[in-house]
């Protein structure tokens, strides 16, 4: 399926958007199309068709479309291009109220014309369509919407505008053929309020463009990061050359206090680097030869070569600003309400108009008091509120998260992120700083802890897993060299095994060493688990040889982040498939309540599977062995670094690495949840309260908006509501934003009990393996087991019982544990196993 976005040209309202996007949606082939108003661009999902048919839709509905990129933006300013017409407008505008309210109601001098009401007239009708004329664009637009069947609010302003020129046109013809009518003629010409009300909507279009071109100020900031130019080294010498014409494996030279153009490797030179832009550390960071550079941060100190390695569209600023813009130009589930009112809007505004002219016909028998209510109702009226409402929103508050390195890909994200119920952490690289360290090496004789050390390297050598690196890290600072390893074999969530110098050598956890029939020290294990350490276990020729402890620091603000998620009214989980000794231990240093430990990486998705069965559900992991849990949460959240951005399986990246970010992600996310909310209760209000108030419905208390306040007005609700939006820009997303009480809470504790965790009163334990498939456990435990040969006999009496599917025995916790296909009696395990001398003194 491909994805494109477009820009779309002639979108003046709401109801040209929803016009738009109701366009391509019934193209065959079309799977996704959201169109933002703000950014005036559109983005559609599709499969067999090609976007040509896309833009001739959108043309064939009178706008149009053309994939972004294909065509240069405009040079000038249209902001500048606004202000530039609204002078020229004032230019006759103002003479023209001189001509008409100046001397109708103030009488002011016209020398000569004063007794020539027809000259003043005429004179007035020439001022007012040279504002017409230069303010033709909306009768253009108005006119082709119409046509199209797609009304918009040009026209609505055309209409206002035109039939008060046409009336008074009308009225000097007909006094310039009968000069009977020309007493009062000027008292009822509307040449002015035809001229004003283009005015004052061209002033509305420039504080709106004004306004528009604010909210996308912080991605302006990280454009302009890039530098323009680059130097580079060619044959020995300097070149300068344009930033986009740099190639991959280029050497480029940076001088300090000079941004860096590509994200690359430095092969000369050392110096300070500020990575604030990308990681947020004030702190600027030493880098060396070997190190790596991003593009956008700024060589402090010192004269570097680099090398690129991504460049232009590939760097990972770029792709921060890609993932800004589209989250930008995607529309929030909220936003489809204002759809569906926009779609009928101006439809519904022309009706009320003309039902509006015919009741005052009939009450007041007065074809200018008509007039007047019908083109009031028509100027007041604002689909642009409505159609700007989420979308200035989700770009301030999509901008405001990319400054604090939060980045939401979507505009749904952003919405959803604040409604969590549940935030599942992940323990390595998220609670943890994710790069473990050997804490601890035990050997058994006849082996020493170096030649533990280089047998588990060995095994580890080539693997990405943190606790590999840890100890290749250990045994490179011991200066040993890792053996060859034959028959190498990856047992995925319990460790690795293979033939090392003719050995054959098994690395894992405890689960992997018993259930090759060794069994280490169960309290020595415990001991190291519960200083939150993570013991494996080295097995040599089928014998216990030695044990590597390795611990991962916790964060310095997990506490911290986990305290504020829990203000925010937020459950806190953690998973992990660390044991549960040491689970506990880092659950406890954090102040998170809920653990799972002892999980594969399918037990990870089968959990969250359950807990969105209670609510929503946020799965916060590094973005790398996570990207099954991330797909599967509500809002998948990965932590990592700048150069990492692109992590497809996230709806979420947290530049900073931080997981207090969570919680500022969720504040920001709620922000402008709120932001829209108010946008969009204030667009309905204002149409609610002045449409009526517009149309005479007030007018038996005096009450009543003429074409001319209409027209300012509705210029003043859309400014009102961009403006009401930027305030999401000192939004303080440190701060906590507590929710309003449920009306059912959700009970982790119940639901992980119920679900995860081993229930001591129940004799049947459940393992969740996935959303429906359970498998029963039983813990059956034993007296009387003296030596292996005692395990080998329990194992061998309970596995011969029918239903059971595995087995094992732990002679150091005197206990069994069988996994079962049905249920079996307690009765009946008892009685087997005293039949052969053997005492069960509990059952789990």
């Amino acid at each position: 399926m491909d994805k494109l976005r477009f820009d779309v040209f002639g979108m003046s309202c709401a109801a040209c958007s929803a016009r738009v996007e109701s366009v391509v949606k019934n193209l065959d082939g079309v799977k996704d199309v959201s169109v933002n108003l703000l950014t005036n661009s559109m983005t559609v999902s599709f499969d067999g068709i090609t976007a040509d048919d896309i833009s001739r839709a959108v043309s064939s509905a009178g706008y149009k479309a053309i994939p972004a990129g294909k065509v240069a933006r405009e040079k000038q300013n249209p902001t500048v291009k606004l202000i530039l017409r609204l002078l020229i407008s004032l230019l006759f505008l103002i003479p023209l109220f001189y001509f008409s309210t100046g001397v109708s109601m103030w009488n002011w001098p016209t020398g000569d014309l004063s007794h020539k009401p027809i000259y003043v007239a005429v004179i007035q009708l020439v001022l007012a369509f040279l504002v017409l004329a230069i303010n033709a664009r909306f009768f253009i637009s108005g006119t082709k919407a119409v046509f199209h069947r797609a009304p918009n609010m040009d026209t609505l302003v055309s209409m206002g505008s035109g039939i008060s020129f046409i009336y008074s046109l009308a009225l000097v013809i007909r006094a310039g053929i009968n000069p009977t009518y020309l007493d009062g003629l000027l008292s009822g010409l509307y040449f002015e309020s035809s001229a004003m009300i283009l005015t004052l909507v061209t002033v509305g279009k420039i504080l709106e463009s004004y306004s528009k071109g604010k909210t996308a100020s912080e991605i302006k900031g990280l454009m302009n990061l890039m530098p323009e130019t680059a130097r580079i080294i060619s044959d020995g010498k300097e070149i300068e050359i344009s930033a986009e014409k740099v190639k991959e494996g280029d050497i480029l030279l940076v001088r300090p206090g000079e941004n860096f153009v590509v994200d690359g490797i430095i092969v000369f030179g050392e110096g300070a680097v500020n990575e604030a832009s990308m990681s947020g550390e004030s702190m600027p960071v030493e880098k060396a030869v070997g190190d790596k550079v991003l593009a956008g941060t700024t060589n402090m100190t010192g004269f570097l070569q680099i090398k690129a390695e991504n460049v232009n569209e590939n760097t990972a600023l770029s792709r921060i600003i890609r993932l800004v813009e589209e989250a930008s130009s995607s529309k929030a589930p909220i936003a489809k309400t204002a759809d569906k009112v926009a779609k009928i809007f101006v439809p519904s505004v022309i009706c009320v108009a003309i039902i509006t002219f015919i009741v005052w016909i009939l009450i007041s028998k007065n074809l200018s008091v008509s007039l007047t209510y019908a083109i009031s109702v028509l100027v007041i009226s604002c689909p642009c509120a409505l159609g700007l409402a989420t979308p200035v929103a989700i770009m301030t508050g999509s901008g405001k998260g990319a400054q604090k390195g939060l980045l939401f890909k979507t505009a749904t994200s952003l919405e959803e992120m604040g409604k969590a119920d549940i935030v599942v952490f992940d323990k390595t690289g998220t609670v943890t700083k994710g790069q473990p360290i050997v804490t601890d090496t035990v050997a058994i004789r006849p082996f020493s802890e170096k030649e533990i050390l280089s047998f588990a390297s060995a095994l580890e050598t080539g693997s990405e897993h943190p606790v590999a690196k840890a100890i290749i890290n250990k045994a490179n600072e011991e200066n040993l060299k890792p053996s060859v390893v034959d028959n190498f074999e990856n047992l995925s969530g319990f460790g690795v095994k293979g033939k090392v110098e003719g050995h054959d050598v098994i690395l894992g956890n405890v689960a992997l060493m018993n259930a090759n029939g060794i069994f280490p020290d169960s309290a020595q294990v415990e001991s190291f688990s519960r200083e939150a350490k993570t013991p494996t276990c080295l097995a040599i020729d089928g014998k216990l040889s030695g044990i590597i402890c390795v611990a991962d620091e916790i964060k310095e603000d997990a506490f911290e982040a986990v305290a504020k998620l829990k203000k925010q009214g937020i459950a806190v989980v953690m998973l992990t498939g660390d044991n549960a000794l040491c689970a506990d231990a880092v659950a406890k240093k954090c102040g998170i309540d809920y653990v799972v430990s002892d999980l594969l990486p399918d037990e990870k998705d089968a959990v969250l599977s359950s807990l969105k069965k209670y609510g929503k559900v946020i799965m916060v992991g590094d973005g790398i062995n996570d990207a099954l849990a991330l797909t599967r949460a509500d809002i998948g959240v990965a932590i990592g670094t700048g150069a990492d951005v692109a992590r497809d399986s996230a709806d979420v990246v947290l530049m900073h690495s931080s997981p207090l970010d969570v919680s500022a992600a969720v504040t920001l996310s709620r922000k402008t949840l709120l932001n829209i909310k108010e946008n969009l209760f204030w667009a309905f209000l204002y149409n609610l309260i002045c449409i009526p108030i517009a149309a005479g419905a007030l007018s038996s208390v005096s009450l009543t908006l003429t074409p001319v306040y209409g027209a300012l007005a509705m210029s003043l609700s859309s400014v009102s509501v961009v403006l009401n939006a930027l305030r999401l820009n000192l939004a303080e997303v440190n701060k906590i934003t507590k929710r309003k009480k449920r009306e059912t809470n959700i009970d982790v504790s119940s639901v992980l009990d119920d679900l995860f965790l081993i229930k001591k009163e129940k004799t049947a334990v459940y393992k969740i393996k996935n959303d429906k498939e359970y498998v029963m456990q039983k813990t059956i435990y034993i007296d009387g087991m003296m030596c292996m040969h005692c395990v080998a006999r329990v194992n061998k009496i309970l596995s011969a019982l029918d239903g059971v599917t595995s087995c094992e025995v732990f002679l150091d916790d005197k206990k069994a544990v069988i996994t079962l296909s049905k249920d079996i009696s307690n009765d009946v395990i008892t009685s087997a196993i005293s039949n052969d001398g053997y005492a069960v003194t509990d059952i789990q």
